[in-house]
């Protein structure tokens, strides 16, 4: 294995990680706000179902990234190792603002931008670029939509209930917390395989493209951990500024943004599990009362999810010309 491709899976590995901690609070937020669970204890189980997550339900999302949007013939390794710079320097930065930006889109927005600087638009398959981009801007609509329906339907069923009732939707937060965590290691860890897989390809270390096993477990294992560590900064955004989080409440929005991100990865659909769970959280908000959403944090989340992609993709680019042209300059001159 030469030094470029463990770079390579390095960064891939740093990223993934990354991405687990940028989206601990995806998963247990509403579950720690409502005090369903533990801080710490969610966390742990978690993150033992994010990494169970790609063995159950397959890698579809995996063959999606790395098969189905660059032209594996027309690129090099450099580019990848760009694309994933320019995702680590984004998740970094919005981790450390505590933004719930997505990883997805700063991963696709460098994927995007450093295929075109390395070997330009037509190393892009048009097809599968709309595919992903169909997907990660429908989802979080159908999650917002996905969480009134829930909401109102749980609200219709419990009406007559006691107050003794917000004592079965702490423990059924539980199971929703689980299967969150599954859904969420079957979509995110996959794009990781995706882009390791793609650059064993191009490396010629695989025949054809396919996940091997190795590369499913590290993907796994890293998410987990970064789960597991956990993003406080982040599970504070998302567990109270929208509105006060009741059992209620984060079992509905859990079970949305299950239903949505395991739907999606079956179909090999690649989401954003920040916008899905963000919105299905507004949607059961909004589902109580339109006004009991503080949707001025809404609308500024929904800003950095909209200029994610061009400026990764513009980030790529310049960290693309930098490997390619300007650091052999500099090291001739050294």
């Amino acid at each position: 294995m030469s030094f470029t491709l463990i770079l390579l899976v390095g960064l891939a590995v740093i990223f993934n990680f990354l991405n687990g901690v940028h989206d601990s609070a995806n998963i247990v937020a509403t579950a720690i706000s409502s005090r369903a669970m533990a801080p710490r204890t969610a966390l742990i189980v978690v993150a033992i179902a994010e990494f169970c997550g790609p063995f159950i339900f397959g890698v579809a999302v995996a063959n999606t990234i790395g098969n189905g949007v660059v032209a594996s013939d027309q690129i090099n390794s450099q580019v990848i190792i760009a694309a994933l710079i320019s995702a680590i320097v984004w998740n970094i930065l919005t981790w450390v603002l505590g933004i719930p930006s997505s990883s997805m889109h700063a991963l696709i927005g460098g994927l995007i931008g450093a295929v075109v600087a390395g070997a330009g638009f037509m190393a892009i398959k048009l097809d599968g670029v709309i595919k992903v981009l169909i997907s990660l801007f429908a989802s979080p609509i159908i999650g917002f939509f996905a969480g009134i329906l829930i909401a109102n339907l749980i609200f219709l069923l419990s009406w007559k209930s006691s107050p003794k009732i917000n004592g079965v939707f702490k423990k059924l937060q539980i199971i929703t917390s689980l299967g969150l965590a599954l859904s969420h290691g079957t979509n995110d860890a996959q794009k990781t395989m995706g882009i390791i897989t793609l650059g064993l390809l191009i490396s010629g270390m695989i025949p054809s493209f396919h996940v091997p096993f190795w590369v499913i477990f590290v993907c796994a294992l890293s998410m987990a951990i970064g789960i597991s560590l956990g993003g406080w900064q982040l599970i504070r955004t998302l567990g109270s500024r929208f509105y006060k989080i009741r059992p209620v409440h984060g079992f509905a929005s859990q079970f949305a943004s299950t239903a949505v991100i395991l739907s999606a990865s079956l179909l090999g659909a690649p989401v954003s599990t920040t916008q899905v769970v963000s919105t299905a959280i507004m949607g059961v908000g909004a589902a109580e009362r339109v006004s009991k959403v503080r949707w001025g944090v809404a609308i500024n989340i929904g800003f950095a999810w909209l200029y994610t992609i061009p400026l990764t993709a513009l980030l790529a680019a310049g960290i693309y010309a930098f490997m390619k042209f300007i650091l052999p300059m500099i090291t001739q001159l050294l």
